[in-house]
């Protein structure tokens, strides 16, 4: 397999498995504080989320294009001193920002709530969760600059295993808070949430220890290159920041792509629903979508999230060293492994709705929550593909047009959200989302294609095929959800919706991996033969896609 696909497949699987430890823990999490609590979990998480890209300024993902780019013209010098550069500028935008949401937390609560919510969550309560997730802004942005810094190297271990270790220690801390407060001092739900917001803070910091074992394991290796460097672009700290901040300053907005669509939620949803006569479905359906169902939908979103960080820097030494024709495969990879992987996941996810939502959270309210899953679900491939074609355009870059194509998104959003409730209910919420990050990918390949002039017929080509084999995978799925689920009463069986959901899972798995293997389109689009497959799948060694 090639070096992008290796990359991607360990950032994948390490991001991939944060985001199952994430969708799980809210399991006992969403039983402790139900939908009252998970409202307030989400009121504090939207905000920091943009206020964690706010502090690192776009900067973790522009020192890995820096760094990559100076060390094909042989200068590794220069990504060191960008590295003590960057940890500087992070630690004084992590401060400010920390001192920003700490101090405004009572503002973005008063525009999250009004004085007379039927969230069950008053102002106060909303102001104590932000607070206490704002401390985590002290440690993230530097810690992720060692990490942009690994990944410029194409190194992605660092950031896998920091990534899975900080997951795991701010999920013990959050579940044994929540369960002390509530399970054995009966405390509040509002003071549980609040520290389980803290435990985000916890989390970094573990995170940051395995960063600097990573960091002192490297070092000696890392001395060995400066010792071989010939040449030197002798940069000025001024130039050297200034370069990393033209990277870098569009991708600010780039990375709060996602909790931006949901702030406007979170500003719109209740009155859009009040307006609507849903008031009664707006905590429950705020919570379905904002973060339980989303907890479901970002799984498939991992792969790009993986690809995105692996195929920058191999993107950029292409671009650096004008090398076109291996500039345009790895392009077309990249968009191919995240069609390849995602289509068939959310095409699966968007039938088995009420079995994934039911199992994991429970059969009450399913007939709403599985339903509003299923429209979310198809969400997720143009999450992932904006993702991917954003990090393209930084590598070619272009970097400039994601803010052109980002704002066109988010004014869809925000003209839409509202008018789109009020017709369809909470579903609205989800066709803005829709077609806002639709627009942007649209722009984003359009401004890809126009700039380097790359051919993407084999794209679309093989996108065709992929759609094909979905389709097919989809009848069995289909099949499974309605004979399998109607026999178990998946509808109200948490039992029955877990054995539906896992042989639809199962056998529609292994429909689509089959045709891809036996047509080697799996092979094509991933650069090579998959020895596991061909020991239990046999194929002519002739056969071609």
């Amino acid at each position: 397999m090639s070096k992008i696909v290796k990359g991607t497949m360990l950032l994948t699987g390490a991001t991939f498995l944060s985001k199952l430890l994430g969708m799980l823990y809210v399991i006992p999490f969403e039983a402790m504080v139900e939908d009252t609590g998970g409202t307030l979990y989400s009121f504090a998480y939207i905000p920091y989320t943009i206020f964690i890209s706010i502090s690192t300024l776009g900067v973790p993902l522009a020192v890995s294009k820096f760094v990559s780019k100076y060390n094909a013209l042989g200068d590794y010098e220069t990504g060191r001193q960008i590295l003590k550069s960057g940890m500087q500028l992070m630690a004084l935008t992590g401060l400010v920002s920390f001192l920003l949401m700490f101090f405004g937390a009572e503002w973005i609560a008063h525009w999250s709530v009004s004085d007379t919510n039927t969230k069950g969550n008053s102002i106060e309560d909303v102001t104590m969760v932000i607070r206490m997730v704002s401390f985590a802004l002290l440690i993230i942005p530097g810690m992720s600059i060692v990490r942009g810094f690994f990944q410029g190297y194409e190194s992605m271990a660092p950031t896998a295993v920091s990534q899975v270790v900080e997951q795991i220690v701010r999920i013990v801390f959050l579940l044994g808070a929540v369960f002390i407060i509530t399970e054995i001092m009966d405390g509040s739900i509002q003071l549980a949430v609040s520290f389980a917001t803290f435990a985000a803070f916890i989390g970094a910091l573990a995170s940051a220890v395995v960063l600097f074992i990573y960091w002192r394991k490297r070092k000696p290796y890392l001395d060995k290159q400066l010792e071989t460097q010939e040449y030197s672009y002798d940069l000025s700290q001024k130039s050297m920041i200034k370069e990393l901040l033209m990277y870098a300053g569009p991708f600010v907005l780039v990375g709060v792509a996602t909790p931006i669509y949901q702030v406007i939620d979170q500003f719109t949803f209740e009155d859009a629903m009040v307006a609507a006569g849903l008031e009664d479905q707006a905590v429950s359906a705020f919570a379905a979508i904002i973060l339980y169902g989303h907890k479901l939908v970002i799984i498939p979103v991992t792969l790009a999230t993986g690809l995105s960080l692996a195929i920058l820097p191999a993107i950029t030494k292409s671009f650096t060293e004008e090398k076109k024709g291996q500039l345009f495969k790895q392009i077309n990879q990249a968009l191919q492994i995240v069609m390849l992987l995602i289509l068939p996941a959310v095409a699966g996810l968007s039938i088995l709705s009420s079995e994934a939502y039911g199992t994991i959270y429970g059969m009450q309210g399913l007939d709403l929550k599985g339903t509003l899953l299923g429209w979310y679900a198809p969400v997720a491939l143009l999450l992932g593909m904006f993702t991917v074609s954003a990090s393209i355009l930084q590598g070619i870059s272009q970097q400039n047009f994601a803010v052109i194509s980002l704002g066109a998104g988010l004014l869809i959003k925000a003209c839409l959200n509202i008018p789109l409730i009020l017709v369809f209910g909470p579903k609205g919420s989800i066709f803005a989302t829709g077609l806002a990050v639709g627009t942007a990918v649209l722009l984003n390949l359009w401004r890809v294609k126009r700039t380097i002039n790359i051919p993407l017929i084999a794209f679309f080509k093989r996108s065709l095929l992929m759609l094909i084999f979905t389709g097919l995978m989809a009848v069995v799925v289909f099949f499974i959800h309605w004979g399998l689920g109607g026999l178990l009463n998946a509808d109200e069986s948490r039992i029955g919706a877990l054995v539906t959901l896992l042989v639809g899972v199962g056998l529609g798995a292994a429909v689509y991996l089959w045709l891809a293997y036996k047509s080697t389109l799996l092979e094509r689009v991933l650069g090579g033969r998959i020895g596991v497959l061909d020991r239990f799948l046999k194929r002519n060694k002739g056969a071609s896609a």
